[in-house]
């Protein structure tokens, strides 16, 4: 077999001879016969074979086949298929569109963007297969002036009102963070597939414009033309975790059990979020012990879910059981299970996976881990350490790590260190009103009213303003909103009853209100007055009026719950029996039968 050459060793990717008078037939017969072998090779050695046997026929139909199957291929090369691409004398639509798909797949979306530059320049026409590449590789590269002077080519070649195109530029105006002008596109289409319903919401999804995702999903869900798939689904699942939906949630899923055979990972995974991250952790749980694979990702949002509800020794055990099962946890995984630390004031677990991370796994800590750690330290009253730690950093420390040891002073009543902390985020020019108003709070719990005056005039100089505090409830399948104080809510006045009456039997359970909470310098009576307001208060009575008797009621809080807050719901939760979920930014409080999941501790 020694000087046999490679082609005539592998018989199975051999042609047959080529007869001396090609026919119109035996052309035929060879067109087919080169099909047939390129679509039997499995790797580039196998199709070099076939390319070399081809190159003698210098025929059209069998290059372009060439191109197409090197390009686009999963073992196939662009650098090969250029080479091809190249020898050809005057390549047509078809070719270009081959490679420019090519390019997009493999992410190489500058090349992608060239080629189509150089089609027009060789006046070669396009076609409505030519754009739905370009337009992804414009989404990918945030490339809206190109996106938008291809749109202009659409028109001038009439392709605008082509399905596959509009949807293409739905996608693309939304990627590049131009929501009005893929409403534009999608507003105007005769037509409507599941492609542009699916893209439309993506667009909103991909914004955080959680409420108008549902919105036109609801749209979707009236007109009934279309059967929503499964990426819909995915979105609208993240639209109810971001915004605490539980109910749309959970109809969601029944739609996604209805419609889809299997689940693969990532809507398991999207599903677990969305349970935990409305409050139901029990549920997120059931299906992520259900899961027959489980991937980093499934174990992180685990974790993550169980930090927030303050189940950290859970969330030890799920990390434990990752390592367990040969996955290699990442710096997110990490997070989660810092997080679940310091949520339930696991101190020494928390340092141990902190060296553990660096030790053992060769992860070193960014400033989110630093920062969970200072936190971790200074919630558990360790504020020298916590400060010393910041000190000794290899990274600088950030707004983040500062403004986790302020709020661990304003927890303990520690001023002398909270000033350091807060002097520490002025130098690094935070723009965060939330900080000022902190050390206003601790200058007013002082007493020292002149500090407090300086502050509010600084936040004043520089623009500030205070975000205001905000609760959201759900109440058949709507979510309502309510601000402290708020005096604007058409129902304004049965909400305002109701609190009378919870104040009321609130009397014979011994609550009387926390006014130390409320830090101006106002008299008591004022004071009672504005902490009867908190929009979580607003929000409870409200739930109770609409909601029947023993149905749970769901909060969301943009800001940290207050300590009267926490006290009242502890209250109401055993006044009227209702099991009360208050989502307090990043953490859960589960109130029951006058106790509090937190145990106090957050």
């Amino acid at each position: 077999m020694i000087g046999t050459p490679v082609l005539q060793k592998i018989r199975f990717l051999s042609l047959p001879e080529a007869p001396t008078q090609t026919t119109g037939l035996s052309l035929k017969l060879k067109e087919q016969e080169c099909l047939s072998l390129m679509k039997r090779c499995k790797n580039m050695e196998e199709f070099k074979q076939v390319h070399a046997q081809v190159l003698k026929w210098e025929n059209s139909f069998c290059a372009s086949n060439l191109v197409a199957t090197c390009a686009l291929s999963d073992w196939g090369s662009m650098d090969y298929a250029c080479s091809i691409f190249r020898q050809i004398d005057q390549p047509g639509t078809f070719e270009f569109n081959t490679m420019i798909r090519g390019y997009v797949n493999v992410m190489n979306m500058e090349n992608a963007l060239f080629l189509y530059y150089e089609m027009l320049e060789r006046g070669v026409e396009s076609d409505n297969f030519t754009y739905p590449a370009l337009f992804k590789a414009c989404a990918s590269l945030r490339s809206i002036e190109e996106g938008m002077q291809i749109h202009g080519y659409i028109f001038k070649r009439g392709l605008e009102g082509d399905l596959f195109v509009q949807n293409s530029l739905i996608n693309m105006y939304g990627k590049c963070g131009k929501i009005e002008l893929s409403c534009s596109v999608f507003e105007h289409m005769d037509r409507r597939d599941v492609a542009s319903w699916s893209a439309i919401i993506a667009a909103h999804a991909s914004l955080g414009m959680w409420s108008e995702c549902l919105s036109v999903f609801g749209e979707m869900s009236r007109e009934g033309s279309c059967r929503p798939e499964e990426s819909i689904l995915v979105s609208v699942l993240s639209a109810c975790t971001h915004l605490g939906a539980l109910d749309l949630g959970r109809c969601t899923h029944v739609t996604l059990l209805r419609n889809i055979r299997e689940m693969n990972v990532i809507v398991q995974t999207s599903l677990i979020d969305m349970y935990v991250k409305c409050g139901c952790i029990e549920k997120g749980l059931s299906l992520f012990q259900r899961m027959v694979k489980k991937n980093q990702l499934s174990y992180s949002v685990m974790i993550t879910g169980l930090a927030m509800h303050g189940r950290g020794m859970e969330a030890l055990q799920v990390f434990s059981d990752m390592l367990e099962e040969g996955l290699k946890p990442d710096d997110v995984v990490y997070l989660g299970v810092l997080s679940a630390c310091n949520h339930a004031g696991l101190v020494d677990e928390g340092l141990q996976c902190f060296n553990r991370m660096k030790l053992e796994h060769g992860i070193e800590p960014t400033i989110q881990h630093y920062g969970c750690i200072v936190h971790l330290m200074g919630r558990a009253g360790m504020l020298n350490e916590a400060l010393e730690l910041i000190r000794c950093m290899p990274i600088k420390p950030n707004e983040v790590v500062w403004r986790g040891l302020l709020s661990a002073c304003k927890f303990h009543h520690n001023l002398e260190i909270g000033e350091i902390a807060a002097k520490s985020l002025g130098e690094l020019n935070s723009s965060n009103p939330g900080d000022y108003v902190v050390l206003s709070n601790m200058y007013a719990r002082a007493k020292r009213w002149e500090d407090v005056a300086k502050i509010r005039t600084e936040m004043a100089r520089k623009g500030f303003i205070q975000t205001p505090g905000f609760s959201l409830v759900e109440v058949e399948r709507k979510i309502y909103k309510f601000v402290s104080q708020d005096m604007s809510h058409p129902q304004c006045k049965g909400i305002y009853e109701m609190i009378h009456q919870m104040e009321w039997q609130l009397k014979f359970e011994g609550y009387s209100p926390d006014t130390s909470q409320v830090l101006f310098d106002v008299d008591e009576e004022e004071k009672r007055q504005r902490l009867k307001a908190h929009s979580q208060k607003l929000a409870m009575a409200f739930a109770l009026i609409h909601t029947s008797q023993g149905a749970p009621i769901r909060i969301a809080r943009n800001l940290r719950m207050c300590n009267d807050c926490h006290t009242y719901t502890k209250l109401i939760s055993v006044i009227y029996q209702r099991e009360i979920t208050v989502r307090d930014r990043n953490r859960f409080h589960h109130f029951k039968d006058g106790t509090c999941s937190c145990r106090d501790y957050w």
